[in-house]
């Protein structure tokens, strides 16, 4: 039972990661994986990304991704990121909030595509985010999903609109 209520607590401590109630055990922020080689066996293996046909790929069956484009059901479907200044602008902006997302780094950037690793604070847990700009929209397409599991509890689809409303605040 204890192993049970401890993989919850770890739980919860990643899908809510600003919740005061469990901010008193979480590990400095500079540590990932706080639970010695866990951090290597829920990261998985990066899995096939990218842009096909002027498209990112659709989501799988499961439950822990969000794709902005057409195509995707009602569970995985997600509003791209809207912009009025330059693409190049938004490029730019995307970038400094992408900066500040706790546990997130670039994984890959060309002229149009921007791809990000999340961490999870305490398991390890890896996301990968993406982030398309299109040429003939003024818009921001994003998909993210988990690498591992069936369920994300949300976190991918709160990530991009924590990143919507960053981007909004700052005016793109």
């Amino acid at each position: 039972m204890s192993s049970i209520l401890a993989c919850l607590f770890a739980i919860a401590l990643w899908a809510f990661p600003t919740c005061s109630a469990f901010a008193i055990a979480a590990p400095a922020p500079q540590s990932l994986g706080a639970i010695p080689g866990l951090s290597e066996v829920f990261a998985g293996k990066t899995p096939e990304l990218g842009i096909q046909d002027g498209k990112l790929l659709p989501c799988p069956s499961t439950p822990n991704c969000v794709v902005s484009q057409e195509g995707a059901d009602k569970d995985h479907a997600i509003a791209p990121i809207a912009y009025t200044g330059s693409r190049e602008e938004a490029r730019e902006l995307l970038i400094k909030v992408l900066g500040v997302v706790p546990r997130t780094e670039i994984a890959e950037q060309q002229e149009n595509y921007i791809r990000v690793k999340s961490t999870s604070r305490i398991m390890g847990f890896v996301d990968d985010t993406e982030f398309y700009l299109p040429e003939d929209e003024p818009v921001i397409h994003v998909r993210a999903a988990a690498r591992l599991g069936e369920s994300d509890l949300g976190v991918n689809r709160r990530r991009l609109e924590q990143i919507r409303f960053a981007l909004q605040d700052l005016g793109v």
